[in-house]
């Protein structure tokens, strides 16, 4: 399962910034093509243990970590996907399982010795970490995502905003599950790339005064749940 890392910045950004930004991108970059009018809406349900270590590696800015999610597009249940995001030195890579409704559903109401004998080795690690470690669904974190995609360098940058959370609701299949804003309403901007990061991309992005920003969505909705 060996695979490359990418580099990540993430900036808390204003409406106004986001405005412009999008303006710059929109003249060299391409809209992502699964959106729907230039976006799509997130759905995650992330896991954690029992002591919260994905929550509190995160707050502790521990310099290797990993968190599992499954995630699904537009309410679209017919493609959702288990994922595995590991951070090393700051630099970022996501591994990928399919999975069915009903599958998801299982992990969900934990009925998951099915898991164990998956084709995907990463279902099959999931279900030891559940096992082993007493990994369980944790919160539905739910948020619109803009996205915009530059070939040259592997570039990937988005606006993530209207941030929700489940609480301590794991029925993430269930379209009528509510949920809530995850406090004050912030956009972050995510830029992700491989090696290089081309020029074109760097200035279209830079704001005067902004920093890099650690910011985490699970961390966030986990506030209130």
């Amino acid at each position: 399962m060996d695979k490359k890392y990418r580099h990540e910045w993430k900036h808390i950004i204003s409406k106004s910034d986001k405005l412009s930004i999008a303006a710059r991108l929109k003249a060299v970059a391409t809209p992502d093509p699964h959106a729907i009018d230039g976006k799509y809406l997130i759905r995650s349900l992330y896991f954690d243990d029992i002591k919260d270590k994905a929550l509190r590696q995160k707050i502790d800015g521990v310099n290797r970590r990993e968190k599992f999610r499954i995630r699904y597009y537009n309410l679209d249940t017919s493609l959702i996907h288990l994922e595995k995001k590991s951070k090393l030195n700051g630099l970022g890579t996501k591994y990928s399982a399919p999975l069915t409704a009903e599958e998801a559903q299982k992990i969900v109401d934990n009925d998951i010795e099915w898991m164990s004998t998956s084709e995907h080795s990463l279902i099959r690690e999931l279900y030891i970490k559940m096992t082993a470690d007493g990994l369980r669904p944790k919160t539905i974190v739910d948020y619109i995502r803009e996205p915009y995609i530059f070939k040259p360098g592997n570039v990937r940058v988005t606006f993530d905003y209207n941030l929700k959370t489940g609480l301590s609701c794991t029925d993430f299949l269930n379209p009528d599950c509510v949920t809530i804003p995850a406090g004050e309403q912030e956009i972050i901007m995510e830029v992700k790339w491989d090696e290089f990061l081309p020029s074109i991309i760097k200035d279209c992005v830079q704001t005067p005064g902004v920093r890099v920003s650690a910011y985490s969505k699970y961390a966030q909705c986990r506030i209130y749940g």
